[in-house]
This record gives C-alpha cells, sequence and structure tokens, in this order.
C-alpha cells in the first residue's frame, strides 16, 4: 500500500538514486559500526546503509512507516519524536554513535540542539537538511549568515556543506533546495558550559544590528563580570573561540555550581 506523505510531520520521501548513492559514499559506513538514522520514511537511505552495516537503528515518528520498517529483522524501530530520545543508551560500550537522517525541516534546528547534549558520544552527522539552514550552520564569521547556530555547532563540531539537492530529488518536492552537511565531532572541544555559552550567544545576537554594547554589556554586568572584552562590535564580528573565552570566563566569576 502507497504511503501518503503527511504534511504535518514535514515528510519529503528522497526518491533520486544518484543522490542517494552520493550520500551513502560520503558516509561511507562499515560493517559493524553503530548507526542511527533519524526518519528513515521509506528507507531509500536506510536499506544501502543496512547493506554496507548489516544491523542499524531507526527512529521513525509516523507510526504507519515504523511499523512497514519493523518488518526488517535488521532494524531496531525507536517509534518516538526524536527530540524525546535519549541517545545515550543506543552507544555501544566503548565505542562512538554514527547519526545520520533526513531531517524534518520544520524541526531542524531544535534536533541539532537536542543532539548536541550528546556530542560526547558522537563520531560524526551526516544530516539532509533545508539549503539555508546548511549555510547557517557552516558561517563563517563575520558573514550575513552567522549567528547562534553557527557558533553552538561550530564550537563542538568540524563542519562541511557536501552537496546540493534540488527539490526534484524528493517526493513531493519541497518548496526548498536542500543540502548534506558532514558534522563530525571534535575529539578536545574547548571545555565550556554549553547552557552559558547559548545564552550568552543568544544575548549577543539579540541585536544583531547594534554594537555588542547594547545587548551584550548590561547581560554581562549582570553577571558579574568586569574583564576586558571589545563591546564596540556586533555579534558577527566575534569568532567562536571569542565567544567560548568570554564563557569561560564567566564560569570562573560565577565559580563552581
Amino acid at each position: 500500500m502507497k504511503h501518503l506523505p503527511r504534511k504535518r510531520f514535514g515528510q519529503h520521501f528522497l526518491a533520486d538514486l544518484s543522490v542517494i548513492d552520493a550520500i551513502v559514499r560520503a558516509i561511507a559506513p562499515q560493517p559493524g559500526q553503530a548507526m542511527v538514522e533519524i526518519g528513515p520514511g521509506l528507507a531509500a537511505l536506510t536499506e544501502p546503509l543496512l547493506e554496507r552495516l548489516g544491523e542499524l537503528t531507526v527512529i521513525e515518528l509516523d507510526r504507519d512507516l515504523a511499523a512497514r520498517l519493523r518488518r526488517n529483522a535488521q532494524l531496531t524501530v525507536i517509534e518516538a519524536d526524536v527530540l524525546k530520545v535519549d541517545f545515550s543508551p543506543l552507544v555501544p560500550p566503548g565505542r562512538k554513535l554514527r547519526v545520520v537522517g533526513n531531517l524534518p525541516y520544520n524541526i531542524s534546528t531544535p534536533i541539532l540542539f537536542h543532539l548536541l547534549e550528546f556530542a560526547e558520544q558522537i563520531e560524526d552527522q551526516h544530516f539532509m537538511l533545508q539549503k539555508e539552514v546548511v549555510e547557517r550552520m557552516v558561517a563563517p564569521c563575520d558573514s550575513h549568515d552567522y549567528g547562534r547556530l553557527a557558533v553552538m555547532l561550530q564550537w563542538r563540531y568540524e563542519m562541511e556543506d557536501l552537496l546540493r539537492v534540488p527539490p526534484a530529488s524528493f517526493e513531493p518536492p519541497p518548496k526548498v533546495d536542500s543540502a548534506v552537511v558532514r558534522m563530525v565531532a571534535l575529539q578536545r572541544p574547548a571545555p565550556v558550559d554549553a547552557r552559558l555559552l547559548s545564552a550568552l550567544v543568544q544575548a549577543a545576537f539579540s541585536q544583531r544590528r547594534k554594537l555588542l554594547r547594547h545587548p551584550l554589556q548590561p547581560w554581562l554586568a549582570a553577571r558579574g563580570y568586569e574583564g576586558e572584552f571589545d563591546l564596540q562590535r556586533r555579534a558577527q564580528e566575534v569568532p567562536v573561540h571569542e565567544y567560548v573565552a568570554l564563557a569561560q570566563a564567566l564560569q570562573a566569576v560565577a565559580g563552581p555550581h
């Protein structure tokens, strides 16, 4: 029975075999690796991954699709909202997890932030996303697309925009262009409280057209920070490592929790 894509789940199923092949080659799955696929849908990517891996865990919210996927004994199917999934139990002892998926575009950013909590246990991530979101993820400092998303992800991962995917590659075609991004978790990221860094960056970019002394000076003062930081810049002019260093300095001011 044909599955009709559901708008409420943001379903657009990848159907272009050449694109599927390019993505699988980019992921380069090896037998025995622990991998989780988010939103397998009609298994366009699932099947070639499974051929190479031997087994695979998938997270699928759509009840009908989950039931269909369970027919394959090599698949472990988690029928759940990915934003509520704890990835820690999915990591085999002494190994790291690889995560892949064609993410629902309407909740792609929350998914990226949710996975950030498990970055220590993750080797890499390969995601299909809306092209504009990928551009914001990989954006360099002092560019139009550079913002909170870029800072938070680039602190934790090495990012690469791999390939562009046109709407015609999907069924039904989305109204936007897509792209595939590679995110390799950094082995030794700068040690910093992720929540504090996120709050700091959010405050900095809350008035991105103004100099930082407007949004950030009062925010820093409220936290007792009296150190040096050039506030005569806009938020997008501050590189990732400077935001991280400022968050570390704030941690030192606050002392141990």
